[in-house]
């Protein structure tokens, strides 16, 4: 019997937006990806700064040293000042998802308003003119990182209002303008096409990496966290999270009572069900993204409780004691059994202890007190308070 532990629609792909469905996934892939995407943003608007401005050249050479030339090389200098500062900003530490993508939203429509101070100071080269709006289509599209939406809104709104300028001003023949409007109508579904095609690739490379991680980091017989989970991920963080914010932190060791007696009389598959059993009571007893329930070895399991004191995690331990002495469990058809698990708690004050105690060393407590519980008879609570605080206690 295999839990799922993955709802399929937390991965699923809208065909609007080309975003997770799901807000949450969505956010999370935005940060994952946002060092990478700032790279690539910082990088983009430096490239393309650097010929925004060379292209100056032709300015002179179009214009000559005049009026002309100078408000066109302002204008420029302008969009390069914005690529600029916006590079600049995403270097803050504050910068997060959103303002990276104002930042590119603001990188992009200074280059169209550049581009059209440009375009009304050098009418006679309109076709080469649209032969660059093409060209920025496509960036907006493919290399300046944004929201798709935002780079469908802002390049649509650039071709449109450029061919609006050439119609108003009359700077082209019908012909020549039918023409350029096909050409610049192909270059915005290329870019589109493409852009949708990366969206969707980036996601479907996230979401197998994620897949990859939850199967490395689960267990699959129960859907717990494994072992794996505990090193890679807790053990350096909970404790200091702790300690750096002065919070509680709380571990619970539950281990389920003669499993092996229930594996020789009802046959594996029964304790399968009742570690599956009394692995979901755990999970949906806990808080979900905050505790983390972990399968510690064969028949026994670990709850990490932040921000939980001893207090509230021994009142855990005995709702799960209680829930699971009275669920009965199907292994057959007509057949039930009952199982008992045993407890041991372990918790430290980090606001108060004088040497706060590492999540190592509360597993280690904790599976001492469950030793304890084993000892003493089974199917109830043993908790204690780090060293440095109240004397150890119990709840049976």
């Amino acid at each position: 019997m295999i839990f799922s532990f993955q709802d399929p629609t937390t991965f699923a792909i809208a065909p609007g937006t080309h975003e997770f469905s799901d807000a949450a996934t969505e956010s999370r892939f935005s940060r994952n990806e946002l060092t990478a995407t700032q790279a690539r943003l910082r990088v983009t608007l430096l490239f393309c700064s650097f010929f925004y401005v060379l292209f100056g050249v032709t300015d002179i050479s179009e214009l000559g040293f005049g009026h002309d030339a100078l408000v066109v090389f302002l204008a420029r200098a302008a969009v390069a000042a914005t690529a600029g500062v916006c590079c600049l900003i995403s270097y803050r530490p504050c910068c997060g998802v959103a303002l990276t993508r104002l930042l590119a939203c603001a990188a992009e429509i200074a280059g169209v308003a550049g581009f059209a101070v440009v375009l009304f100071h050098r009418p006679g080269e309109t076709p080469w003119h649209a032969m660059s709006m093409g060209m920025m289509v496509i960036v907006i599209y493919l290399y300046i990182p944004n929201r798709l939406v935002y780079a469908i809104a802002i390049a649509l709104a650039a071709t449109v209002g450029f061919i609006g300028i050439v119609c108003a001003e009359g700077w082209l023949r019908l012909n020549d303008i039918l023409t350029m409007t096909m050409l610049l109508l192909l270059a915005n579904t290329f870019g589109l096409v493409a852009a949708r095609r990366y969206h969707q690739i980036r996601r479907e490379e996230y979401r197998a990496r994620e897949t990859l991680k939850q199967i490395t980091l689960r267990d699959p017989l129960t859907g717990c966290r494994n072992r794996r989970y505990l090193q890679q991920e807790l053990l350096d963080t909970e404790s200091s999270r702790a300690q750096r914010y002065r919070q509680h932190l709380s571990v619970v060791m539950c281990d389920l009572d003669h499993f092996k007696a229930i594996n020789d009389s009802h046959g594996h598959g029964a304790g399968d069900l009742v570690l599956t059993e009394f692995a979901r009571l755990l999970m949906n007893m806990t808080r979900e993204h905050v505790d983390s329930v972990i399968r510690y070895g064969g028949e026994e399991f670990l709850i990490v409780l932040p921000e939980t004191d001893l207090h509230g995690a021994a009142l855990l331990a005995e709702r799960l004691r209680a829930g699971f002495q009275a669920t009965p469990i199907e292994y057959a058809p007509g057949r039930t059994l009952r199982a008992t698990a045993s407890f041991g708690v372990a918790a430290c004050d980090y606001a108060r202890a004088d040497q706060p105690l590492s999540l190592t060393q509360l597993v280690v407590d904790a599976d001492q007190l469950l030793y304890e519980s084993k000892k003493h008879g089974r199917n109830q609570v043993r908790s204690k308070r780090s060293v440095d605080e109240v004397p150890a206690g119990s709840v049976a």
